[in-house]
């Protein structure tokens, strides 16, 4: 069967559209700042508003009810087009990227990874600044509404598990998807606008603190400070900003849920619990690390500890300091919670929590077994069963998750990187953590000084990461295209 493009390229203008459309808010900053800037957003933005429209006009059909495989290249293919658009103001800003870096960093924003090319920041135009963090912000409301609504309906790495639970969850409330998307939506806003004013109060101005808002409820990363949030550094900004990252690690539909359920619903989630669990386990062998090494009181070490390995496991990015200074234990830790990531339906990235208790149930299952051969044992996840097909996905998306990253640092150790700055670069681009280890790509380093070809092979693990592998893969299989 042939496949119909119609209702992509229509779907891909109507946010190209809405992309430029954006661009307003950057141009009128840089107006008020007197920066040239604003012609470049102006010019960009128009032309990107044109082209989706002209998208939108020419493909204008009937739009409910996707097949998969319309599905699987939609998504895929509104990642890349929002990317190589997005990219644009960054070639001809003043900053004047070449496009390899300019791409890099629109990907980065949008897949809200949080690795950058950007050097001196302190001095950057705002209007950039903030062209990078609606980016983020933009990119972590729409993994959100995808996976709620999208990759369910793909069955993509076990999310077919939410299919029903997500949908149930709202129908008290709501009867249909686009209005669920749109609460969504009113959710994540007033998040934002509740961490901006909070920023704003402890002594950020407007600025910067609606930077930091919109790119902590995305878990994006980007900072309008060369030292990130430790630019502001203060015990009260770095566990309001800690809570606002788990506050975007956490599923959104809980929050909808909890709308008629009552806030008891998302403590209650399996999923939640053990999120938090291994944050908070994580949280306190750091702080124990820090205490018992370092000369720092116990209380700094905590909020050292807090943000930023909740930073990192929430593939948020952000640093208040370096902490490949703390020691090995602590750089261990770090790298292998890169893999864990947040919540299934957040703006979180990384494996998610979901498939490591799923994993775990299995595997337990199967040791049940082995120790009775004639009993029954079946796997549960939230006080449900798994069927065989959630199982099977989640455990061909380990391996796949395993390959990609295996692969994806060959890449880079053949490009010439160093070992370290290969494998971490693998991981953070895959995982959409932002910050790698090592002297280049670390906390207190950037992504600059790699070759191209290692800045598109990057580009690809975060485009890769953030919509789960399966969803960008499939398209290379040639039945695919065969229907």
């Amino acid at each position: 069967m042939i496949l119909d493009f119609r209702p992509i390229l229509f779907v891909v203008g109507i946010l190209l559209a809405t992309l430029g459309v954006a661009m307003a808010a950057p141009c009128a900053l840089d107006i008020a700042d007197g920066n040239l800037d604003w012609e470049v957003f102006a010019g960009v933005g128009g032309f990107t508003l044109f082209v989706g429209i002209a998208l939108a006009l020419t493909n204008r059909v009937p739009v409910r009810r996707l097949t998969l495989r319309q599905g699987f290249l939609l998504t895929t293919v509104t990642w890349l087009v929002l990317t190589m658009f997005a990219a644009l103001p960054f070639v001809f800003s003043e900053l004047r990227l070449s496009y390899t870096d300019a791409f890099f960093e629109a990907m980065s924003g949008i897949t809200t990874t949080g690795s950058t090319v950007i050097k001196g920041l302190d001095h950057a135009p705002r209007g950039l600044l903030l062209w990078r963090a609606l980016l983020q912000w933009l990119g972590g409301v729409g993994i959100v509404v995808m996976a709620v609504s999208v990759l369910p309906i793909l069955r993509v790495g076990g999310m077919q598990i939410f299919r029903v639970e997500a949908f149930e969850a709202q129908e008290k409330i709501m009867p249909r998807a686009g209005q669920i998307a749109s609460w969504i939506v009113i959710i994540y806003i007033l998040f934002t606008l509740i961490w901006s004013l909070g920023l704003w109060l402890m002594g950020m101005d407007g600025f910067h603190a609606i930077v930091h808002a919109m790119t902590t409820i995305a878990t994006g990363g980007f900072s309008s400070a060369d030292n990130s949030v430790g630019e502001f550094r203060g015990p009260l900004v770095e566990s309001f900003v800690t809570l606002g990252m788990v506050v975007g690690a956490m599923p959104f539909f809980l929050y909808l849920k909890a709308m008629g359920a009552g806030p008891m619903v998302i403590v209650r989630d399996s999923q939640v619990r053990c999120f938090l669990a291994i944050a908070a386990a994580s949280v306190l062998a750091v702080a124990g690390w820090l205490w018992t090494t370092t000369d720092r009181a116990p209380g700094d070490a905590l909020v050292a500890s807090s943000f930023n390995v909740v930073s990192i496991m929430t593939g948020t990015g952000y640093t208040s300091e370096d902490f490949e200074t703390w020691g090995t234990f602590p750089v261990v830790v770090m790298f292998l919670l890169m893999f864990v990531g947040g919540c299934a339906g957040s703006t979180a990235c990384g494996i998610k929590v979901f498939r490591f208790q799923i994993l775990f149930s299995t595997a337990r299952t199967q040791f049940a077994r082995l120790m009775h051969p004639h009993g029954v044992f079946v796997p549960h996840y939230n006080q449900r069963p798994i069927d065989d097909e959630v199982s099977h996905a989640v455990m061909g998306f380990f391996v796949l998750y395993i390959v990609a990253f295996a692969a994806l640092a060959a890449i880079l150790g053949a490009l010439g990187l160093d070992f370290i700055t290969a494998v971490s670069g693998a991981a953070t681009a895959i995982s959409n953590v932002g910050p790698g280890l090592g002297p280049v790509i670390g906390p207190s380093g950037t992504f600059a000084p790699l070759p191209d070809a290692a800045k598109w092979a990057l580009s690809a693990g975060m485009l890769l990461g953030r919509l789960e592998l399966f969803t960008v893969l499939i398209l290379f299989i040639p039945r695919f295209w065969r229907g």
